[in-house]
């Protein structure tokens, strides 16, 4: 639903975040947490065309004070530029993610770069693309065969010590690891096949929300570190995959310790 005027929406305010060459304005909002007048510029552009397509939907996005969030309601959710570090640094790695949710069901989910122009959206029960062209997870079926993804939860520096634990054991098993930076684009990575997994804790509704959609109709599975349905509109800890090899993760998960 609404998956039309959203790509088209997001798309021009990818036009606004490449468009804009001069010194960025960052304001630390906490340890390694900025933001900067561009992130606030494009949600207020999205902002502006959501209410147009359906102003009886609640936004729920980074860049403002959420409240009280209601399950049973409907939310547009919205990362305006996911990996804004990235974007400050000129890496050409950040997305604008972009999601409709209602009544407890992810119905559409948009992540787009628009630094490669790659368009990635999935519509529940009809698939995924890129730029229109169906996409898969792998089909690896061992974690020794396979490319992973992290997330180091930089904003959270209490699971240090543990998250490294983790990674030091995955990478032991593995083919080997990628850090990306943007969570969005991890996990339309992992939905493209570019990547067998990607995990992360403590993610915002807003980093996952879009990506979840991608990974599930890509023929994937989506957790938390549990091994249950992840939150989609509170914080949760995720593991991502294609579905063969999320259990070896999240074995390592107990392993550890980490409790989901």
């Amino acid at each position: 639903m609404y998956e039309q005027q959203m790509i088209e929406l997001v798309k021009k305010a990818g036009e606004l975040m490449t468009s804009h060459d001069d010194d960025l304005h960052v304001t630390a909002k906490g340890r390694a947490n900025f933001v900067t007048q561009m992130d606030v510029a494009v949600q207020e552009y999205i902002r502006k065309g959501l209410q147009a397509i359906n102003p009886q939907v609640t936004l729920l996005a980074e860049e403002q004070d959420n409240g009280q969030v209601d399950p049973d309601k409907a939310y547009w959710i919205l990362d305006p530029i996911d990996g804004t570090q990235n974007y400050i640094r000129h890496m050409g790695l950040s997305a604008i993610g972009l999601a409709y949710y209602d009544q407890g069901t992810l119905r559409t989910g948009i992540v787009y770069n628009p630094f490669t122009k790659e368009l990635f959206h999935a519509v529940r029960g009809q698939g995924a693309w890129l730029n229109g062209h169906p996409i898969h997870v792998t089909s690896t079926e061992t974690l020794a065969d396979s490319l992973v993804a992290i997330g180091t939860s930089p904003y959270d520096r209490e699971y240090t010590d543990s998250n490294f634990l983790l990674f030091k054991d995955v990478f032991q098993s593995c083919l080997d690891i990628r850090r990306c930076g943007s969570a969005c684009l991890d996990l339309a990575y992992v939905a493209a096949g570019r990547m067998d997994i990607y995990f992360e804790r403590n993610l915002k509704p807003w980093d996952m929300a879009a990506g979840i959609l991608l990974v599930q109709e890509a023929g994937g599975q989506v957790t938390d570190y549990a091994g249950q349905p992840p939150k989609i509109i509170s914080n949760d800890d995720i593991v991502a995959g294609n579905g063969l090899v999320n259990g070896e993760i999240l074995g390592k998960i107990r392993s550890i310790g980490i409790r989901g």
